[in-house]
């Protein structure tokens, strides 16, 4: 065996160390590339926000009560934070003022969506415009909901109804108290049918449209929680083959089912506009929308007026329950309320849509409990189409942007902004009081901010105060009593989130008619009013 010696030549030696030099110059300026773009980049300069786990993020914080965990963080983190789902950047903004600043100011770069491609893009077809982003098509359905809702026709056939529907609560709620979840949902469900489809009123909860709308509602919301599909968080996912993808042919199957549901009810109106049967509702205005004012499609109009309805139910009932809870908990409210409506309305008549101007403090209950309670304590979230800075904080393209509704509700009012106090809303000589800057004069912000506000405000409104006045003009609502005559309390802190929406958990209560000719009255009434 022989070893040899490999000899280096000065020449050679030169070589290999002018490589060596090279090799870590270039080592030395990719190093220092990547420490100064590092040190440029402007993710670095993301909100602060808690540290996430591994992987996660911060998708178990997104349980439960996390409305109250965001308002919490704020102490710590600030007006905006920043969180995770598996990386994908969150925002969260606890604050008027930054809301206002990004999501009405900046509403050109805030008021997209983020992707639900399981339930949003597939079992809804891309057809629910609250989902949608906010481009030319949005647009499109917007103008033509909007010009529906504000159609004459439709307003003066609603005026009437929201009164028949309020009598029809209260003897509900006095003959049936232990029913009330029922008669709420049902009052709700039938007038927000009547506005959108023009059906008659419906007088029971067992009414197959009812019980199709339910279900409708209860899977929209779940489908659309986030969270709800590791599609909506892992994109690529949507690529795999249909055979694969049981989710994907379940949402399909949905969509086909509910496409044709909501287009068998806009051909009755339209079947009933051809016999000449003038029925105004929400579906008339649209099926008469020709190409020059909004140009939808016979699939875009129905789910355009099946979504009003479905989104109208649910947010009118949970309302009207979270508005119960506050009467019987806080019965001073109540109290100063009927006075107010004693003196306006007297007893002998029922309360009118022409009487609501002239009752704040009723319609300052309404709006005090959507202030309180807001169904939805994190609105839908907004997505930005376009990197962003916000007071030296970079928001990237992408963000999911979630408005704390709870905590900006909560804002600026002080340190009773957690009591129910409906004289808030009123100035010195009991009127109205102007509401404060930024909630575009409702007092709140549970309506939704920027070009997503909500384009049924005014209808709510309306016939949330309606049923409110109806209720407290016949009935008296307080504690039911244990077997030892005490109150039996009323958490007001319990809830159930479903989705979307927060709801009280079932309570009970007592009810009684407030005068001996409450009943009768409320009876004459509606007998009256249905010839």
């Amino acid at each position: 065996m022989t070893s040899e010696r490999i000899l280096l030549t000065p020449a050679s030696s030169v070589f290999l160390h002018a490589r060596f030099t090279l090799v870590c110059g270039a080592f030395v300026a990719v190093l220092l590339l990547v420490i100064v773009r590092y040190r440029n980049s402007p993710w670095r300069k993301l909100p602060p926000g808690p540290r996430g786990l591994p992987i996660l993020g911060h998708v178990l914080d997104m349980r439960g009560q996390y409305w109250l965990k965001f308002a919490d963080w704020n102490r710590a983190y600030g007006d905006v934070f920043s969180l995770n789902a598996f990386g994908n950047p969150i925002l969260v903004i606890n604050s008027l003022k930054a809301a206002t600043d990004l999501l009405e100011r900046r509403a050109a770069i805030y008021s997209d969506r983020p992707r639900l491609i399981a339930g949003g893009e597939v079992m809804c077809g891309g057809q629910v415009f609250a989902l949608q982003n906010s481009g030319p098509h949005w647009r499109r359905i917007r103008k033509a909901t909007h010009e529906a809702l504000n159609d004459k026709g439709v307003w003066e056939r609603m005026e009437h109804d929201k009164v028949n529907e309020a009598i029809t609560l209260a003897l509900g709620l006095l003959n049936q108290p232990i029913h009330y979840r029922d008669h709420i949902h049902r009052t709700s469900a039938s007038f927000i049918l009547s506005a959108t489809y023009g059906t008659p009123l419906i007088t029971s909860k067992d009414d197959a449209l009812v019980k199709v709308s339910d279900e409708w509602i209860e899977r929209f919301a779940r489908e659309n929680a986030l969270g709800a599909h590791l599609v909506d968080t892992f994109p690529l996912l949507e690529y795999v083959p249909r055979r694969f993808a049981k989710w994907r042919r379940q949402m399909e199957a949905f969509f086909e089912r509910d496409t044709r549901r909501f287009a068998g009810l806009l051909k009755g109106v339209q079947t009933d506009m051809d016999a000449g049967v003038e029925r105004p509702s929400f579906a008339s205005v649209v099926l008469q929308s020709d190409e020059t004012r909004s140009n939808l499609s016979p699939l875009e109009k129905a789910w355009t007026v099946g979504f009003m309805y479905a989104a109208g139910t649910d947010t009118m009932s949970t309302t009207l329950e979270w508005w119960m809870i506050a009467m019987i908990v806080h019965p001073d409210a109540q109290a100063r309320a009927q006075a107010e409506i004693d003196t306006v309305v007297g007893r002998g008549r029922i309360p009118t849509a022409a009487d609501l101007p002239n009752l704040p403090y009723v319609r300052a209950t309404v709006r005090e409990t959507l202030r309180w309670r807001p169904v939805s304590p994190t609105g839908l979230p907004h997505n930005t189409s376009e990197d962003d800075w916000y007071e030296g904080m970079f928001i990237p393209k992408g963000t999911t942007v979630i408005p704390n509704v709870w905590a900006m509700n909560r804002e600026p009012y002080g340190a009773d902004a957690d009591n129910f106090e409906p004289a808030r809303h009123l100035d010195a000589q009991g009127e109205m009081a102007a509401a404060p800057a930024d909630t575009r004069e409702e007092g709140h912000v549970t309506y939704g901010f920027g070009r997503r506000i909500c384009v049924g405000r005014q209808l709510a409104n309306a016939a949330l105060t309606m049923h409110a006045a109806m209720t407290l003009w016949a009935c008296s609502l307080g504690h039911a009593k244990d077997e030892n005559g005490r109150d039996i309390p009323v958490d007001v802190d319990e809830v159930c989130v479903a989705g979307l929406a927060v709801h009280p958990r079932p309570f009970q209560f007592n009810i009684v008619p407030r005068f001996s000719d409450a009943t009768h009255t409320l009876i004459e009434e509606r007998d009256m009013r249905a010839h």
